[in-house]
């Protein structure tokens, strides 16, 4: 009598050839909260307004990182050549003192010339502005009048009140103290940032859980540190050539050489705030050149060098030097410098493009956030 195999082992035979039952897939991890559309105005908002009334903190800041930025390649040369860190942040930051010392001591006699001249010379050029706006003047005279007299208006001008303020001086007085305490303050955050700098990156850094999200970050802040350094110091090499060009061009038309530098000065310091800048330094060459020369012809010269200049400087010698990886778009470029000027004036202006090249770097280096960077391109 033969013996039937048991129904367990052909059972486990055919389970042993047949495929492993499939596993529960694991589940999605669950989707990110998304804050309501009002709270993302509202913190926007709440953004701003910290930026603006908090200005007297937040731009020696700035500008302090941004001088320490400039500083901090030199400081790397000079720790190449067995230079201390301390004493390279020391010379690079009494170098600067200095040339922006001398560089005041040869601008200041000819500002102040101009500011005492600019009543008078005002006068002196009005003939010639007139001369050149008369024809828009006439249109827009007669224009005013044609809708009076359709409007049925008095051609009367209304009473104007002129307002005066008593307390100019005190304001003068109590403004000069925290200007000093305002410099005295970023020069004292430029050193302290070159300096110390590094080592307050390395101990935010071992607030980090493991090991590889140290690895990681200090790769992405290097990079970022090392891209943003290098753009800042090439772009005010840049500006520096740019003015010493115009400063130099001016000479050779004539105008004594510590006006030629103010200009140059002028137009490096404006560069920093593309299209605005340009803009106020051709207006401000035009009106130099209508004050020093007497005819039509020289006395466009100044802002058709500078105009020439700055087309060279910006369609040629800045993308060949710094790329494609510092390329802005310009309406990103105009709504930044908006957005800035609104918030700190002047000086908002001449750090918008910094600070939106400091963004992107940054967009640029964390995973995820690629898109955003390609948007300010």
């Amino acid at each position: 009598m033969n013996a039937q195999p048991p129904a367990e082992s052909a059972s486990g035979s055919d389970a042993a050839d047949g495929d492993a039952p499939d596993l529960p897939a694991p589940r999605p991890p669950p989707p990110r909260p998304r804050s309501p559309a009002a709270v993302v105005v509202l913190a926007t908002l709440a953004v701003c307004f910290t930026l603006w009334a908090a200005q007297e903190l937040i731009l020696p800041i700035l500008l302090a990182a941004f001088f320490a930025l400039v500083g901090n390649p030199i400081i790397r040369f000079l720790q190449r050549l067995y230079v201390p860190r301390f004493f390279g942040a020391l010379l690079v930051l009494l170098g600067g003192l200095t040339a922006a010392g001398a560089l005041g001591n040869q601008l200041i006699e000819p500002a102040g010339e101009w500011v005492r001249q600019v009543p008078r010379e005002m006068k002196q050029i009005a003939p010639k502005l007139r001369d050149l706006t008369k024809p828009m003047l006439d249109a827009n005279k007669a224009a005013q009048n044609i809708a009076r007299a359709a409007g049925g208006e008095s051609t009367s001008k209304p009473v104007q009140v002129i307002r005066t303020e008593l307390n100019e001086p005190y304001k003068v007085l109590t403004a000069t103290p925290r200007r000093v305490a305002s410099v005295l303050a970023v020069v004292l955050l430029t050193f302290f940032f070159m300096v110390y700098g590094q080592t307050l990156q390395r101990n935010a850094l071992a607030l980090l859980p493991t090991r590889q999200q140290k690895k990681l970050t200090v790769e992405i802040l290097t990079s970022i540190e090392r891209a943003i350094s290098r753009y800042v110091l090439t772009i005010t090499v840049i500006n520096t050539v740019l003015g010493l060009a115009l400063a130099a061009s001016l000479y050779w038309l004539g105008v004594p050489m510590q006006e030629a530098l103010l200009w140059g000065t002028m137009a490096a310091i404006l560069n920093f705030a593309p299209y605005v800048g340009p803009l106020i330094g051709i207006i401000i060459m035009l009106l130099m050149g209508f004050v020093a020369f007497d005819d039509l012809l020289p006395s466009l010269l100044p802002a058709g060098i500078y105009l020439a200049l700055h087309t060279v400087e910006s369609q040629i010698v800045t993308p060949i030097i710094l790329g494609h990886s510092m390329r802005l778009s310009p309406l990103v470029l105009i709504l930044a410098l908006m957005l800035f000027g609104w918030l700190w004036g002047i000086i908002g202006l001449l750090l918008a493009v910094p600070l939106l090249v400091c963004v992107k770097l940054v967009l640029a280096r964390i995973e995820g956030l690629g898109g955003w960077a390609k948007l300010l391109e």
